[in-house]
């Protein structure tokens, strides 16, 4: 077996992401002689080692070239950065799902291209207003709506349709957070709490941003908001 594939008969015995350093210990465990022979070569170092730390940063040499053949899933959101073992129908099931999400805004892109060839004027003007009254939120207001399809274009199970009467403002967050579930679409005055609330939320930082929040303004949108709503 070689030097790698005992590295990752190693990380496979761990049911969750491990820092490099466990993987490393775990290494020493399970193959007494790879740990055994990286004492005897940290003790020809100058600098103050062991053999444990020489393996665990044989193994993140390792990573960082991408020499483990995608087996090895790294969760770089904190430091020290954390890995996990993924066998390789998981890493094809992985990549086939990170293809077709770097795909999905061209399906979206051409469901609404599709709808919009379909759609009679007033309904063009809708969506239209509609994307006006989000770009004026962010300029007046500094909030980030995104306008949402309550039901998704790509639901995998009943995918909405790009049309007015499925489409409502969400904070960006939100947005991201419903991703492609279907949601009940908000009543009007579901929609106007929402916004609202956000706009009084906005209110507690709004001098800090240098932005004068005016209810002149935010009762305009709201009034063109259910013209289009």
């Amino acid at each position: 077996m070689k030097i790698h594939e005992k590295y990752l008969e190693a990380l496979k015995t761990f049911d969750d992401y491990v820092l490099v350093s466990e993987w490393a210990e775990k290494v020493g465990v399970l193959y007494p002689d790879v740990l055994e022979k990286a004492n005897k070569e940290a003790e020809k170092q100058k600098n103050d080692t062991t053999g444990i730390r020489e393996l665990a940063a044989r193994i993140g040499s390792r990573l960082s070239t991408g020499g483990f053949d995608g087996l090895v899933k790294i969760d770089d959101s904190e430091r020290p950065r954390k890995v996990k073992y993924v066998s390789r129908e998981e890493l094809e099931l992985e990549t086939n799902k990170e293809i077709n999400e770097d795909i999905e805004p061209l399906k979206r892109l051409d469901i609404i291209n599709n709808a919009k060839n379909k759609m009679k004027v007033l309904e063009l003007y809708r969506i239209t207003e509609f994307e006006n009254i989000q770009k004026a939120f962010k300029q007046f207001f500094g909030v980030d709506f995104e306008i949402d399809h309550a039901k998704a274009l790509l639901n995998e199970n009943d995918n909405g349709e790009h049309h007015p009467d499925n489409l409502q403002l969400l904070l960006k967050y939100h947005n991201t957070k419903k991703n492609k579930n279907s949601w009940n679409r908000f009543t009007y005055d579901e929609q106007v709490e929402y916004i609202k609330k956000t706009i009084s939320l906005q209110s507690v930082v709004a001098d800090k941003f240098e932005i004068d929040l005016d209810n002149k303004i935010l009762e305009s949108l709201l009034n063109r908001l259910k013209e289009v709503f």
